[in-house]
This record gives C-alpha cells, sequence and structure tokens, in this order.
C-alpha cells in the first residue's frame, strides 16, 4: 500500500492510452507545481505529454468564471478530456480528480469544483529524534535514522536529540507523502510537534532551516505550504535573551529577525504554529500578557511577507483538584479567548479542537464556534486516534467530524448559523478559516499502521475540500481505490467493517459522553479510576447513586451557558439532551429512563455488550477475504482486529462490573457481569 490510495499499477491502466497537453506558454521555470504537474504526467503516471490540441486530456487556462486558483472544471467534448483554471494548482487538483473519477469507474467526468475551505491542514505531531508524539504508525518520515522504522515508546515526552541533522531525507517517501495529501486538496502542513523541544525548537534557524528549505520544496510542488510549530521561549533558548515577553523590543525584534531569514531561505512559507500556555508548555501568560498580545506581536512580524500565525485554543489549567466540582476545564477554551474576540491581528488564525474537552467518543461542539464574532477560527481533528484506539481498533471517525462541522450553532443572528459556514461569517479575513488535523502516518509500510486507519486521512481531505459529501460515499471511494482489484463481497465487508466502526467503538468504551476511562498518558485500555482523581479535570463522578458530569447552570458547573440560548436548553434539560451526550451533561442516578425506556445502567450494559459483539462480527467477516487482497494487508488487519477484540473484551467486563458493584442493580437479560 505505499501508494495508499493511490495504486499506481492501477492507475496506469486506466490511462495506458492518453497523452496530455498543456499550452506552450503555461510551463514556467518558477513555477513548482506546474513542474511538478509535469512530473506526475511523464513520470509518475507515465504518459507523454504531446501538442496540446491533439492530446486526450487537455488543460486550459481561464481566467474568469472560478471562485479561486484552487477552483477547477473538467469538461467532456466526446474522447477528449479538458481541465480548464485558472493556473497551476487548479490544474493539479483537476488532474487528481480525473484519477479518482476514472478510479471509481465513472464514465462522465465532467464536474465543476471549488474547495469549501481556504485552509485545509496538516499538523505533524514529529520530533526531531525522529518519534512521533501520539504516532502509532511507525517513526517520523520527516525527521530521525533512516535504519530505525519504529516509534520509540518512552514513556514521556523527551525528545533525545541524536545527531546534528536530525532530517531523515527521506525525499521518495515524502513526495509520496505529499502526492497523497494534494490527491484529496490538503494545502497545508506543519512539520512538527506544537510540544516544541530539543533540536525542534531551533528549527527556525541555520543549518537546520536548509532541512525544513528541502521539505517545503517538495510540499511546494504539490501546492502545499509549510508551517513550523515554534517554542515560546526561543528568544531565550536561541539568543540568550533574558525574556520572551511579546511587549519586550529586543524580543519583538528576535523574531522580525527569524521571519527575515525563514523568508529569504523559503519565500512562500506559511507561518507558525503555536500552544502557548497549556500543559506545561509556555506562553505569554508567565509574563503577565493576554494571548492576543502574545499571538499579534509573531502576527506583526510574519505580516510583511504574508504569513499566518496559527494559533491553538487548547489552554487549560492542567493543575485542577478533584475536590472542587465548580471547576470544569471544558469551559477553558471559552473563558481563555471569548474576552479577546475582535483583538487578534488579521493574520492570526485561532485553531480550536472540535469539542471542549480532547477529541473523547463523544463530546458536544466547542462553544466557540458561533460565539467568537470578529476572529479568524480553524477546526482541530485528530486523526492519530489518541482517544479512539490507536489505530489498533478500527475506527473511522470521519461521521464523528462531518457531525461536528454539520452543527448547527443556533445563533439567530447568524445568516449561516452551520460551523462549516459560520467560520467564515464570523472571521475578519475569510481567507484565513479551515480546518487542521493531527496527522496519523509513520513509516509503517502501510502508512498509517493498520490499513484501515488510511481511510481517515482520505476522508478528512475530501471533507475539508466537500463539507457536505456524505460520509459513506467518501468511504466507498477510499475503498474502490484501495481495493481496486479485490471482489465486490470483500468491499462490501471492508464497508460494513468500517461504516460501523465509529459507534462500536464508542459503544465498548467510556459510556455516553463521560469519557476519559482510559489508562493514563498512554491512553490505550481501560482503567476506569486512572484519571478520576487525577489533576487533568477529566472525571466521571461515579458513586452509588449515579454517574457524570453536571455541566448544568441550574445545579452544575454552568458550562451549558456557553451555548446559544437554544442549544443552552436542550442540554440543561437531561430529557433533550442526545444521549450519546447524557453524562457529559447531568449526574444522573442508575434508574433514570431514557427516550426509549430503558434505564441508564441498562444501556451502559446494552452498549458494551453490543460493542464486543460487533468487533467479534468484524473478525468473522474478515477472514471470509482471505486469498482476495494482499496476504501482508489482510494478517495485519487480522492481527489488529484480534487485539481490538481482547481490548473489547476488557472494555465490557471492566465497565459493566464497576457500574454493577456501583449501582448493586444486575443485566435485566441476565447476562454475565464478574460481581
Amino acid at each position: 500500500m505505499n501508494g495508499a490510495w493511490l495504486d499506481i499499477e492501477q492507475v496506469r491502466k486506466k490511462f495506458k492510452t492518453d497523452t496530455f497537453g498543456l499550452p506552450k506558454n503555461q510551463i514556467q521555470a518558477n513555477d513548482s507545481i506546474q513542474i511538478r504537474l509535469v512530473r506526475e504526467i511523464t513520470e509518475w503516471l507515465d504518459r507523454p505529454i504531446t501538442e496540446a490540441s491533439q492530446a486526450s486530456v487537455q488543460f486550459k487556462l481561464r481566467k474568469i468564471g472560478l471562485p479561486n486558483c484552487e477552483s477547477f472544471e473538467i469538461e467532456q467534448k466526446d474522447s477528449t478530456v479538458l481541465i480548464w483554471a485558472s493556473g497551476s494548482v487548479g490544474h493539479l487538483y483537476g488532474f487528481y480528480e480525473l484519477i479518482r473519477k476514472k478510479m471509481l469507474g465513472i464514465s462522465d467526468v465532467a464536474t465543476v469544483a471549488t474547495p469549501d475551505q481556504p485552509i485545509r491542514m496538516i499538523n505533524q505531531w514529529d520530533q526531531t529524534d525522529g518519534s512521533i508524539e501520539r504516532g502509532y504508525a511507525g517513526a517520523s518520515i520527516l525527521f530521525g535514522d533512516t535504519r530505525k522504522l519504529e516509534n520509540p515508546d518512552y514513556g514521556d515526552f523527551a525528545v533525545r536529540d541524536e545527531n546534528s541533522d536530525p532530517f531523515r531525507h527521506d525525499n521518495q517517501r515524502v513526495e509520496m507523502y505529499a502526492r497523497m495529501l494534494a490527491s484529496v486538496g490538503i494545502n497545508a502542513i506543519s512539520l512538527n510537534n506544537v510540544n516544541v523541544r530539543g533540536l525542534g525548537t531551533r528549527l527556525i534557524t541555520y543549518p537546520y532551516l536548509k532541512g525544513v528549505q528541502e521539505l517545503a520544496e517538495i510540499f511546494r510542488g504539490f501546492g502545499i505550504k509549510t508551517y513550523l510549530a515554534i517554542n515560546w521561549e526561543a528568544p531565550k533558548h536561541i539568543a540568550g535573551l533574558k525574556t520572551s515577553d511579546p511587549l519586550d523590543k529586543e524580543v519583538q525584534t528576535f523574531w522580525k529577525r527569524i521571519c527575515e531569514e525563514i523568508y529569504k531561505a523559503i519565500p512562500d512559507f506559511g507561518g507558525f504554529l503555536v500552544k502557548a500556555d497549556s500543559e506545561g508548555e509556555p506562553g505569554p501568560y508567565k509574563y503577565g500578557r493576554n494571548h492576543a498580545e502574545g499571538a499579534n506581536m509573531l502576527a506583526k512580524a510574519l505580516a510583511p511577507y504574508g504569513g499566518k500565525v496559527i494559533w491553538r485554543a487548547f489552554v487549560y489549567n492542567s493543575k485542577q483538584d478533584w475536590r472542587d466540582r465548580s471547576t470544569d476545564r471544558a469551559k477553558a477554551a471559552y473563558e481563555n479567548f471569548m474576552p479577546l474576540d475582535g483583538k487578534f491581528e488579521k493574520n492570526v488564525i485561532l485553531q480550536i479542537k472540535f469539542g471542549p474537552i480532547d477529541f473523547q467518543t463523544a463530546e458536544p461542539l466547542q462553544p466557540l464556534f458561533g460565539a467568537l464574532r470578529k476572529t479568524n477560527q480553524m477546526m482541530e481533528f485528530e486523526l492519530s486516534a489518541e482517544y479512539l484506539g490507536h489505530q489498533i481498533d478500527v475506527n473511522y471517525a470521519v461521521p464523528q467530524w462531518a457531525h461536528m462541522i454539520r452543527t448547527n450553532t443556533q445563533f439567530a443572528d447568524l445568516k449561516k448559523p452551520v460551523v462549516a459556514e459560520a467560520l467564515a461569517e464570523t472571521a475578519i479575513d475569510q481567507k484565513n478559516t479551515g480546518f487542521a488535523a493531527v496527522a496519523n502516518v509513520g513509516m509503517s509500510p502501510f502508512w498509517a499502521g493498520n490499513p484501515f486507519a488510511l481511510a481517515n486521512l482520505y476522508g478528512y481531505g475530501r471533507l475539508c475540500w466537500d463539507n457536505f459529501k456524505e460520509v459513506h460515499e467518501i468511504l466507498t471511494e477510499w475503498i474502490e481505490q484501495s481495493f481496486s482489484t479485490s471482489l465486490k463481497q470483500t468491499k462490501e465487508i471492508i464497508f460494513d467493517i468500517l461504516a460501523t466502526s465509529n459507534e462500536t467503538y464508542k459503544n465498548y468504551t467510556a459510556p455516553l459522553g463521560v469519557g476519559f476511562m482510559v489508562v493514563p498518558h498512554y491512553h490505550y485500555d481501560v482503567s476506569i479510576n486512572g484519571y478520576e482523581y487525577d489533576r487533568w479535570g477529566t472525571y466521571h463522578f461515579a458513586d452509588r447513586n449515579g454517574v457524570g458530569v453536571d455541566r448544568t447552570a441550574k445545579t452544575g458547573t454552568g458550562f451549558t451557558k456557553m451555548y446559544a440560548p437554544k442549544v443552552a436548553a436542550r442540554y440543561e434539560d437531561p430529557k433533550s439532551t442526545p444521549k450519546d451526550l447524557l453524562l457529559f451533561f447531568h449526574h444522573l442516578p442508575y434508574d433514570f429512563k431514557l427516550s426509549d425506556g430503558n434505564t441508564l445502567i441498562q444501556t451502559i450494559y446494552d452498549n458494551h455488550f453490543a460493542g464486543y459483539t460487533a468487533v467479534q462480527d468484524y473478525l468473522v467477516k474478515w477472514r471470509k477475504v482471505a486469498g482476495d487482497i494482499d496476504e501482508d494487508v489482510y494478517q495485519e488487519v487480522l492481527k489488529r482486529l484480534s487485539q481490538q477484540s481482547q481490548n473489547a473484551l476488557e472494555w465490557r467486563d471492566q465497565v459493566n462490573t464497576y457500574f454493577y458493584r456501583m449501582s448493586g442493580i444486575p443485566d435485566e437479560r441476565g447476562r454475565q457481569i464478574y460481581q
């Protein structure tokens, strides 16, 4: 699966008789994307470029009639295909769209396409020692020793820099990755982990900037802008300054000098990704400044070059006292950033996680979306499945993400209150909005460890481009391209497994939105009380009477008040709260009756039995495809499904036993619970 969903052998078969034509005046020596397009045709696709008028696929320029430079139109005239765009990047996207349609067996390839979001970003969490924080697919493809393919798990997040040149220099692998990203419309990438440590702090300076430049040149050809995550204390670490105070003149001068140096090396550099004042990372709070003052200082340094500051809103007090039930981690982002609405520069973008906690199996929408009215925003997702099975347990998470971006914020004064559209309406610069996702690839031969986990990367890109595309249609696209030579029955089995996998995982893990019943630090395997008395603010508050967190305005933390009135009213009442979020918003007795007539405790039992049963069904189905797909793919998925089966069993039995012991209420269906 080296080409992931771009199986070059099968792609070439689809285009074996085609020729391609470019206008003579189109190929420019300084246009990296045009040069890449030519290489994609002649080297990767192995097809000739001929006289434009004689070619079966012709790239055409159209300066008017298309919304922006990324837009394209594919026109079919008898046996000739015309790809219209205003420039090279539109042609590149049109090229990949034509490949997709051919691979899907679509005869009428005519279409017009424009991306729904201007920024469609991947955040690599790669470290300069070759490891990846929360990476479950081997070592970094960007950094580290070429001899090392596994992602080391040191049991902490310390970075162990091993040599003076941290880059892997596996440019062929990077090129393949860039192609995968471009084929689904990704146009931005940050190269290093947001927790910037070790040599990662110095990537913004020479000699390390040469390695960044090398990577940026590859990504540039595929229409992807390169960003770097920075350490807030870089002025102290690099220049020996006594402070990193954003209002200090020497600090401001330092960042201006850094930006000047970067843009000399990489003229189209995207900008900085910043995690500040969160989970022990330094930030402007250390100096008595707010996030706007910190972000704006960097924004002013980047502005002359068109650079952006992407400032993560994942900011909360990690030293919460579990004894204090009035404190609520879910409120942190809102409390930190809502007072700053309208105070950020136009090239600052807040990157906000889709939910208020941390990528759990079920969370409500982060209330900042729709509430912020004068601030650029991006919604953040996590491909790497930190809390969704570590790419061991199969989990097609695209339905969850689609639900989030399509959520109606219910703010009556917004013309388009659905999140995907509200991002633009509430921005101060509509070009500075979009989505970002933590990456899930590594040196695994299957890219994502689990071959099935690539469906999330593909699906994320397609969802970025078309925010309202049907999630099962996206899944079908991925299957048809990734398993193009398999039997129809095999594809149907893969679809059935993946299409239900997110619900299955949700069923056998933490119940009804309560979250975080995982082994601390690693976040895999069940540990019901692992975080119950911890500082991280992730509690379930189970006792003999009930379970859940009271976040109501009437009796709880008041988190519900942060939503629009209609949404707040819905969450305030357990009878109108969606079942999946019931324990996120309410502490309820075990005999509480849900809308379907089942009690809370019976729902917990039923879900966990159902989740485990579904995984057993996956194993039965998967064994039926043996011999119809590559043996290495078959064995890898089988191994991971077997591990998932054991994982689901432990989750089922530990959760059910725990709540039986708490409640004393037996399963009304008489199934075995270990008393």
